[in-house]
């Protein structure tokens, strides 16, 4: 018998006995927290992306020397 193997039995006893040993307040924070945790950490990465495309855009702009410029605009 593996951990793989524990069932819905074995995942209800579990359950109970996390919830016996810290009680349902604790365990509602502490499940607050992680939640918080995903929130901040997806934030993170949405930023991390923004931040990436900032810099693509940056490097993408007109790259043509100010010269042929003047001289698109005679």
């Amino acid at each position: 018998m593996g951990i793989g193997n524990i069932g819905l039995p074995g995942l209800l006893l579990i359950a109970v006995v996390v919830l016996v040993l810290f009680g349902r307040g604790k365990i509602s924070s502490l499940m607050g927290e992680v939640g918080k945790g995903i929130t901040a950490f997806k934030k993170g990465v949405d930023e991390g992306k923004q931040e990436l495309e900032d810099q693509k855009a940056e490097s993408a702009k007109d790259v043509t020397p100010d010269e042929a410029k003047d001289k698109d605009k005679v």
